[in-house]
């Protein structure tokens, strides 16, 4: 095997590293609020949402993969330096933010990577602007709009269930979140998997190797999906305990609504192709159903904190991404 061979196989390990640490980091999104209600205990609920993370390829098609494969940072710079200054950034990133137990966003931290070695390489005009831009506005619109789903949804079964006898009212939610975190699952392997895999294409690309023009080859979906499924299933639990109990208290109710308007908000995010930040979208939702009961159920001092954390992790990371480019033209 030459060497060139060896460098884009050591490449998409360390791109299928990211995303196996993508499913540990946000294994909270998926299974937070159905181990915080007592539905599934810890080891079945990540078992449950890894099956639906690695089959979310069944439901989707790849235009999120597309977006960050060729709409963030122009292919005509993709090179090895900017794709491993892109997953290094953004996996330093992670670890810390895993460590420190704080829900940052995966996405958004590859993203930051990508743009940081793309702008130490080729300057600003590396930049595509239009997509990085729809990526900036949805930091701000999926948790907005998995608050607003979710708030709605927790007045609309409150009002259903108001003459019903608490004890109906739990043992309907308990079967019913068996229903959202699975959806909420697929939407979040339907999302996140399709952004390392449109690193990966990325470098096929640019080594000539997708006949001529941008695609995900079958492969790339399968080993992706899979990477993310294993991640999940040895699950982040220091975020989930943030997630699912500290910035509020969680009744089945509650979860199935934050599910549900976490789920509907990725589905709309990745038919249209937006790489949205999972865990900015369940925070979102968390917090509405909280608002819902009463606005002192939720702990805002802690949702304040997640919020400076959502706001740096671009720049950091980008940070971070310029650095290890940096690093990797050292060993040219």
């Amino acid at each position: 095997m030459d060497a060139a061979l060896l460098i884009l196989a050591f490449l998409i390990v360390v791109a299928l590293a990211f995303d196996f640490l993508n499913g540990l980091h946000d294994a909270a999104n998926s299974i937070a609020t159905i181990v915080a209600t007592r539905v599934l205990s810890p080891g079945k609920a990540v078992a449950w949402a890894a099956f639906f993370n690695f089959i979310a390829f069944t439901v989707f098609g790849l235009h999120v993969a597309k977006t960050v494969g060729s709409g963030i940072v122009s292919p005509d710079l993709i090179s090895d330096g900017v794709i491993f200054g892109a997953l290094m950034g953004a996996i330093c990133w992670n670890l810390l933010t895993w460590w420190l137990g704080i829900p940052s966003s995966s996405s958004h931290a590859l993203i930051g990577g990508l743009v940081g070695a793309g702008v130490a390489k080729g300057g600003l005009h590396a930049v595509l602007w239009g997509g990085l831009n729809k990526t900036v506005f949805a930091i701000v619109l999926s948790p907005t709009v998995g608050f607003i789903l979710a708030l709605f949804l927790m007045l609309v079964v409150s009002w259903l269930f108001v003459r019903s006898t608490p004890a109906l009212a739990d043992r309907v939610f308990r079967i019913l979140q068996f229903v959202s975190s699975s959806l909420y699952s697929l939407g979040h392997g339907g999302n996140d998997a399709q952004k390392t895999m449109g690193i990966i294409a990325a470098l096929l690309f640019a080594r000539g190797m997708t006949g001529g023009e941008f695609h995900v080859p079958f492969w790339v979906v399968i080993t992706c999906q899979a990477a993310m499924g294993l991640g999940t299933l040895f699950g982040g639990w220091r975020i989930v305990h943030t997630m699912g109990s500290k910035i509020t208290r969680l009744t089945p109710m509650q979860g199935f609504c934050a599910e549900t308007g976490g789920a509907i908000t990725l589905f709309m995010a990745t038919a249209l192709g937006v790489p949205v930040s999972t865990t900015h979208t369940i925070t979102g939702a968390i917090i509405g159903v909280g608002a819902a009961r009463r606005v002192s159920a939720v702990r805002w001092g802690l949702a304040r904190n997640i919020v400076w954390a959502w706001v740096i992790t671009l720049p950091m990371a980008a940070v971070m991404g310029a650095l290890f480019f940096g690093l990797s033209q050292l060993f040219r």
